[in-house]
């Protein structure tokens, strides 16, 4: 079955999703007028580099930019990364309303129509988010690699910057497929292609499922389902990340004693069972699996838009569960790796839309300058972690309701019709079996036990938006063989 699909659309209003989640539809008016006040507390210790030609990769109209880079390479063979963060604790005061309000919050909220905002637009969409041609305050990490791309030395420091144009992940992608990449960015895929490698050499794991994401239609609040292609630019841009990650937590974890102090993103490893299940998964489907092989590379060696590769990767969503913010204080915990890396990490690059990153950046910040870490962040640390577990929860059961929402609505018409689907996982005695409808692009439960990793026809028996639930049921051919026919 091919991933493709049929514009279809219907009105769906989020509004009860938001107040099922408690969503707040207004910002405070006091930390408004906080963050549209604020000046920069750092503006006279901060090092000029606008001279570096940063440029942004986001989504398109994407407004609050966390992030500019630019790549260049070294006369030995190696890179040097700049990644400019937008300095968010340069607008917020410790004390004020606008840190009560984004530690109750937590992070961004996002929803089709709109976003629930961890800050004011005046400040996230303004002020300090890093867009083109303006002067921004930004936490500037430099990192230096090798010919392989491993960080050879890493550091951060309060800069001056200036992006110089803000891109999106297809006009990236387009670009490199035509070889007229921005200058900025010109190694970027070489040095993704490394980085990808050296992360399924650390037993790094990638999903590459199909994205479900809910996006505008024509008509009046009219809104539509569809699977957003992920292109290798955003596999690129996403190692950028995921090594500064890499890096502030290793000068994290360099502290000692009551010094001892950070913020980790941590991941359990999987289960000895879990991976033998999926090694069972891949031979059921015909599925190779070589001997010495990761679980990382053997799915990175898929075609998500085969049958057996979805299958397997639903399975693997088993591996990467359990993900927490690990606190580092006074002494370092019994883990610190994440497992879906390979790594210790940490979040720093998203601080206009996760509270964690403002902490975990200022002790970074510190760290790196040999001064000590703002008493406002060792207070508040404790705090912090738990906000980013409450909205990590919310957040996660927010786009599954959105999603849920808006499939229950678009087939709440077609009840009785027969669909073309994946199975992706069989039933079990916990969990009913799951499928993979492409036209409209639908997971859902199903009836009937239908075999996993089959192409099936599968009947939609209930669409109903009141409780946004949408099931399918599989009958199974009925055996045409002729009888057997005694002697």
């Amino acid at each position: 079955m091919e991933l493709h699909q049929r514009i279809l659309s219907a009105p769906v209003d989020f509004g009860a999703v938001r107040t099922e989640f408690g969503l707040a539809s207004d910002y405070p008016s006091e930390a408004v007028s906080e963050a549209r006040d604020a000046v920069d507390a750092f503006a006279g210790a901060r090092v000029d580099r606008r001279d570096i030609e940063l440029v942004t990769i986001d989504p398109p109209g994407a407004m609050d930019l966390d992030q500019a880079l630019a790549l260049e390479r070294t006369p030995a063979g190696g890179f040097r990364l700049y990644y400019a963060i937008a300095d968010v604790a340069a607008f917020v005061r410790p004390d004020g309303p606008l840190a009560r309000v984004s530690l109750a919050r937590g992070e961004t909220f996002y929803l089709p129509d709109g976003t629930v905002p961890l800050h004011p637009q005046v400040l996230s969409e303004g002020r300090a988010s890093l867009l083109p041609d303006q002067d921004r305050a930004a936490a500037l990490w430099i990192i230096d690699c090798d010919e392989h791309a491993e960080p050879q030395g890493y550091s951060v420091t309060r800069a001056l910057v200036r992006s110089r144009a803000r891109l999106d992940y297809a006009t990236v992608q387009a670009a490199a497929d035509a070889g007229i990449l921005h200058p900025s960015i010109a190694a970027l895929p070489d040095f993704g292609r490394l980085r990808i490698e050296a992360g399924l050499n650390r037993g790094a794991i990638s999903l590459r499922l199909p994205a479900q994401s809910v996006v505008p239609a024509t008509g009046r609040d009219h809104w539509q389902l569809v699977i957003e292609p992920r292109t290798a630019a955003d596999d690129w841009n996403e190692q950028v990340s995921l090594l500064t990650g890499m890096c502030a937590a290793l000068i994290m974890l360099k502290g000692a004693g009551d010094d001892h102090l950070g913020l980790l993103r941590t991941m359990p490893p999987p289960a000895a069972s879990t991976v033998e299940s999926m090694r069972r998964t891949a031979a059921a489907v015909g599925v190779p699996w070589p001997k010495g092989d990761s679980v990382g590379r053997v799915l990175a060696g898929l075609d998500p838009n085969t049958p057996a590769a979805l299958v397997l990767m639903s399975e693997a969503t088993g591996l990467l569960r359990g993900a927490s913010y690990t606190l580092l204080n006074g002494q370092p915990p019994d883990t610190v790796q994440h497992s879906g890396i390979g790594a210790p990490y940490a979040h720093v690059t998203a601080p206009l839309r996760r509270l964690s990153d403002r902490y975990s950046t200022e002790i970074c910040l510190a760290r790196c300058a040999g001064t000590e870490v703002p008493q406002w962040v060792r207070d508040g640390l404790g705090a912090a972690a738990e906000s980013m577990r409450r909205g990590d929860a919310v957040a996660g059961k927010l786009e599954r309701a959105c999603i849920d929402l808006t499939e229950s609505t678009l087939l709440a018409a077609r009840t009785g019709t027969d669909f073309d689907a994946i199975v992706l996982r069989e039933a079990n005695g916990t969990r009913p079996a799951e499928i993979f409808v492409a036209d409209p692009p639908v997971l859902a439960k199903c009836a009937g036990g239908p075999p996993e990793g089959k192409n099936v026809t599968v009947r939609l028996t209930v669409a109903d938006p009141a409780t946004r639930t949408v099931t399918f049921t599989y009958t199974p051919e009925p055996d045409t063989a002729p009888a057997a026919v005694a002697d």
